[in-house]
């Protein structure tokens, strides 16, 4: 199978104090997701920014980003944040899942459990996760779903079973955080997945690299960007960019012989139809 590119370019720890390079604006988030597709990616993790650079829930932010991305690039997957870190109240954190036509999103992210990160913890309730794979599939649009250790790959079966979550399925594993699995626990997670499930695997911080090159030899998928890791490796040296980060992603594929999967396989394989009233534009 090709590989699916996932590009997280912006994220809500990020700054321009800590990286120059990363898109804060929409405009900036625009420009950075075109330039990036042009090289190649399959999809993009939208978070968005108010005025001051902070993150938010706003769906008229998200509308910007939406609506820039597809006046040039109408097959690229969009899916929006939907984080209790940038809002903690639920009618604020599905706003962006209420744009209609051709401002839609196709994806939005649907963590599977509470976590800790370093500063901040992500609150996910059982009712709250399964609020909003309802919502989403009243809306059409279908879960990113967010894993990161085998409690949640339980929570997920639980979900399939009870035909809250329905295949096919998509999935981020997320290796390197300080409360979830690690590198090493890679294989035995996506052992572990539902069958129907699509599959990439994300690293936070000095995890990222490491994380690319397994998706990519296990014949999986990829999320990369600024997001989770705002230099180029765990040396801390040299601040990265989007760009960079999928040029590399590039590199990697073309030694293992796989292909970047066009937006337009993807959605095929996860019954993604385009089109008004569908999925986005």
């Amino acid at each position: 199978m090709d590989l699916i590119l996932s590009l997280a370019p912006t994220g809500i720890v990020p700054t321009r104090e800590m990286n120059p390079n990363v898109p804060i604006s929409p405009r900036e988030i625009i420009d950075d997701v075109l330039e990036c597709s042009e090289i190649g990616i399959t999809m993009v993790h939208l978070h968005a920014r108010d005025e001051e650079g902070k993150p938010t829930y706003r769906k008229d932010v998200y509308a910007e980003i939406i609506e820039g991305i597809r006046e040039w690039d109408k097959d690229l997957v969009l899916c929006v944040s939907l984080s209790s870190r940038a809002a903690a109240d639920y009618k604020k954190r599905v706003e962006p899942i209420e744009l209609k036509d051709q401002l839609k999103p196709d994806m939005g992210s649907l963590t599977l459990s509470s976590l800790n990160f370093p500063s901040q913890a992500s609150v996910n309730p059982p009712d709250v996760i399964q609020s909003l794979a309802r919502d989403m599939e009243t809306r059409g649009i279908i879960p990113e779903i967010e894993i990161f250790d085998t409690g949640m790959i339980n929570y997920m079966r639980y979900l399939v079973s009870k035909k809250i979550l329905q295949p096919p399925f998509y999935v981020n594993v997320f290796l390197g955080g300080i409360a979830g699995a690690q590198i090493e626990h890679a294989g035995m997670l996506v052992q572990d997945l539902p069958e129907g499930s699509l599959w990439s695997l994300a690293g936070l911080g000095n995890a990222q690299l490491a994380a690319n090159a397994m998706g990519i030899a296990m014949g999986g998928g990829v999320r990369t960007g600024l997001e989770d890791m705002i230099y180029t490796n765990d040396s801390r040296k040299v601040l990265a960019t989007n760009v960079d980060m999928v040029k590399r992603i590039h590199a990697f594929a073309y030694e293992f012989g796989r292909e970047v999967m066009r937006p337009e396989d993807f959605r095929r394989f996860m019954d993604m139809k385009r089109g008004r009233g569908q999925y986005g534009f």
